[in-house]
């Protein structure tokens, strides 16, 4: 497919769900750039970290709101969704409703105001349960519903399937005109900005709590640099223009699924290798079989299936890893792309050396501006080994102070020198605090008050973390 660069672009309105997202935000930028009339970010967000100019609340549960998004629009983009990863994948109800039954009140927007392009974005997840697939094409059916782990695998192949059997329906009005829509089923994407993987994975990497790799060091998956995946959508909105000469007024993608990536598979923990790295943090050098590695996410699961009523809130953390995040990075998966060279004219513009290069100097630029310390273990040993120390020093004989304090009068021999330890280490703790608070106001002004509190607790454990970042 040859077509200019702003084909079906200029002088067009576009729809873009899920559009104060990572990838709907990028979408929407470059829509503009390249000249569109206007351009409607749905979301249910209110703003987007990633532009202030990007602003249009609405639910995409709700019929109404759907519908005034959509009425005049040229073409639709389909990007949002819910429960790709962590807890969200756990809250069942809601991954459906906004995977299927928004899905539906997208088509049928799309037929009622005849609205003739609809772009849906999916995932490798359609095709892919748990089992290897080399090299993988458009040709490979549907994974069994009933056999999917996670309820995200499932709604986006019911959504899936649903945006592709509607396609070639003709509009209520019988104009002549019809509804043309096809698929993108991208990699795991990545890139600056990235919010879903890579923040829970550093986050986790921080703490320490990347104790494993999981699989045989040859597992390889594809990624995809959010650039890329921004080219490919609009490419297929283009695919799915009608009026194209030559074409016999049937577009090419019409009707279609394709496999997007980078084209270069990898070991998804060497993938993440730089950016550790850079950031200061270990990779785990153990490694954890599929199998076993499954059962720890089963358990998991089965934990946070129990805490379901409070899965939204902001104390209860992510689970570590979940059955299906399991076969996302244990089993080897990769597709081809071919087909969306061949029809769409898809060849990735950034190599995933340039796009890690620039996911890196983000994470950098991000670690700068916040809160550094010590993993878990470190919090652990210094909190639990101060309220140990106060409870022998200070609190009568319950629990297990009697025990406490037997060991304590071991190595200290009386209750004096041990009430003396304690107020000291306090004392240490509050002047390491007061000069973490004092340096972090040359070095690190925006979050001195939380180096102090952080370095009250943890001592040098927090304080050397400052020290370091001060002398680079």
């Amino acid at each position: 497919m040859h077509l200019s660069e702003n084909e079906g672009i200029e002088a067009n309105t576009f729809v873009v769900t899920g559009g104060l997202g990572f990838v709907g935000s990028a979408l929407c930028l470059e829509l503009v750039r390249r000249g569109a009339r206007q351009v409607r970010a749905f979301d249910l967000r209110l703003t987007s970290p990633w532009s202030d100019d990007l602003k249009n609340h609405g639910d995409l549960t709700r019929k109404k709101d759907v519908d005034k998004a959509l009425r005049g629009a040229d073409c639709v983009f389909h990007l949002a969704s819910y429960g790709m990863s962590g807890k969200e994948m756990l809250q069942f109800g809601r991954v459906d409703e906004v995977n299927i039954s928004g899905t539906f009140l997208v088509l049928e927007a799309c037929l009622e105001f005849e609205i003739r392009r609809l772009v849906y974005v999916s995932t490798y997840n359609v095709v892919f349960g748990g089992k290897e697939i080399v090299n993988g094409n458009e040709s490979l059916p549907y994974f069994p519903i009933d056999d999917h782990v996670d309820s995200y695998g499932r709604s986006k192949s019911i959504a899936e399937q649903l945006i592709l059997k509607h396609n070639g329906r003709p509009f209520k009005k019988n104009n002549g005109k019809r509804l043309y829509t096809c698929a993108i089923r991208p990699a795991a994407i990545y890139g600056p900005g990235e919010e879903r993987h890579f923040p829970r994975i550093v986050s986790f990497a921080k703490l320490g709590l990347l104790p494993f790799k999981i699989g045989d060091s040859n597992v390889k998956t594809d990624w995809v640099y959010v650039d890329n995946l921004v080219l490919a959508i609009i490419l297929a909105s283009m695919g799915l223009l009608d009026d194209i000469p030559n074409k016999g007024g049937h577009p090419v993608a019409a009707g279609q699924p394709y496999f997007i990536s980078d084209g270069s598979p990898i070991n998804s923990f060497e993938f993440l290798r730089p950016l550790l790295r850079s950031l200061d943090y270990d990779l785990p050098k153990a490694a954890l079989s599929v199998s076993h590695a499954l059962i720890l996410g089963r358990m998991f699961s089965a934990i946070y299936t129990v805490l379901y009523p409070w899965l939204n809130r902001w104390w209860l953390p992510q689970p570590l890893i979940l059955p299906a995040e399991v076969y996302k990075v244990g089993v080897t998966h990769y597709f081809s792309f071919l087909k969306a060279r061949e029809e769409l004219g898809y060849v990735p513009m950034v190599s995933p050396r340039e796009g890690m290069a620039a996911t890196i100097s983000y994470w950098q630029e991000r670690n700068r501006k916040t809160l550094d310390g010590p993993n878990i273990y470190a919090w652990l040993f210094v909190v639990v080994g101060m309220i140990s120390l106060f409870g022998v020093a200070y609190l009568p004989d319950i629990g297990p102070v009697p025990l406490l304090r037997a060991i304590s009068l071991f190595f200290f021999r009386s209750m004096w020198v041990i009430r003396a330890v304690f107020v000291l280490s306090m004392a240490a703790h509050f002047g390491e605090g007061l000069y973490a608070w004092h340096l972090a106001k040359m070095v690190d002004p925006a979050n001195a008050r939380a180096w102090f509190w952080q370095t009250f607790v943890l001592g040098f454990f927090s304080l050397r973390f400052l020290l370091k970042r001060a002398k680079s």
